[in-house]
């Protein structure tokens, strides 16, 4: 956890170093293009990768009664047999997190005795997080788009309709970060978590704060000059990039955390944003009971039939006196 910590603090470091050496230039438009660069690359290689690799046969996980007889009411979501059933349970999954909603938490308590319970708590500030974060990311299409879409607009009016100081504070702000600090101290405090959490399981959650922090950091308090921001990200979208003067330097070290976060997508854990959708537990019909499902890559086999194990086998049958549907002497009259 330290050595994550560490390493955002770097990172922030370095791009105030370049900032005030003159490389702003460097890290407003040659890093971003690249971060992109290495994101779209990254992205569609894991997806092909995944997309390739076969799934021999159906594993689907499931919470509920599989189709069976016709009299036992089958569970159509959880345990899907058809191809809607499947799409509902993903759109579920993909949307509202319905696997993590099941979360249960197991201690010993008293005797000794194992007690699982329910602990929503978890479901409820991942969805906090990722639809604040997703909010703030199409909000921050304004400054890619000329003009700002009436959707934007409206999105940030009813964001900040609370109208609270000025500017206006925006709700996802605070929740992305109350979401965030919550999702670190689970790893912080909670010891079996904890136990089995790694760098590469603190290093997104630092990098993100970071980036939220200084996007904070810069609406709130720096006050960063919107329309030098606008011009350099317009020219990163038409491919004719300018830096203008007047930009701060907490704006590099938020292109910096942005970055960083890019360049590391495609190969961490936050890769399951695509993987989800390849994944073969939810993405399967559990249809094994009804449809024969054949390794592709098993070779073809040749099936004989009892006629020919008879003809094969015959006099050793006839010796061990087992029934044949034809003697010895039938057959080689034949």
């Amino acid at each position: 956890m330290f050595f994550s910590f560490l390493a955002v603090i770097a990172l922030a470091c370095i791009a105030w170093l370049g900032a005030v050496s003159g490389f702003q230039y460097v890290l407003g438009v040659v890093l971003p293009l690249a971060a992109m660069l290495v994101f779209i690359v990254g992205f569609v290689w894991r997806i092909v990768d995944w997309a390739k690799s076969p799934v021999p046969f159906r594993i689907p996980t499931t919470g509920g009664q599989q189709r069976s007889l016709d009299w036992i009411k089958p569970a159509r979501l959880d345990s899907p047999y058809t191809t809607t059933g499947t799409v509902g349970r993903m759109l579920l999954e993909v949307l509202l997190f319905r696997s993590l909603f099941r979360n249960t938490s197991m201690e010993i308590q008293n005797g000794p005795r194992v007690v699982y319970y329910s602990a929503k708590w978890l479901w409820l500030f991942a969805l906090i997080f990722h639809y604040c974060f997703l909010t703030i990311f199409i909000r921050h299409f304004r400054f890619f788009l000329e003009p700002v879409p009436f959707a934007i607009s409206f999105m940030e009016t009813l964001d900040g309709i609370m109208q609270i100081g000025a500017p206006r504070m925006f709700m996802t702000d605070v929740l992305v970060v109350i979401a965030l600090v919550f999702l670190l101290c689970r790893r912080l405090f909670s010891e079996k978590i904890r136990y089995i959490s790694l760098a590469n399981d603190y290093f997104p959650l630092f990098l993100i704060l970071g980036l939220v922090g200084s996007g904070i950091w810069m609406r709130y308090f720096a006050k960063v000059d919107i329309a030098s921001v606008k011009v350099l990200t317009m020219g990163l979208v038409t491919l004719n990039p300018v830096v203008p003067d007047g930009i701060g330097t907490v704006f590099f070290i938020h292109m910096m955390f942005l970055s960083a976060l890019l360049m590391y997508f495609p190969f961490s854990k936050l890769m399951h944003m695509g993987g989800v959708f390849l994944s073969p537990t939810r993405n399967l019909p559990n249809n094994s009971r009804a449809v024969r499902h054949v390794n592709p890559w098993n070779p073809p086999k040749k099936y004989r039939t009892y006629a020919e194990y008879e003809d094969e086998f015959r006099d050793l049958m006839a010796e061990a006196g087992l029934p044949l549907d034809k003697k010895p002497d039938e057959a080689a009259a034949e």
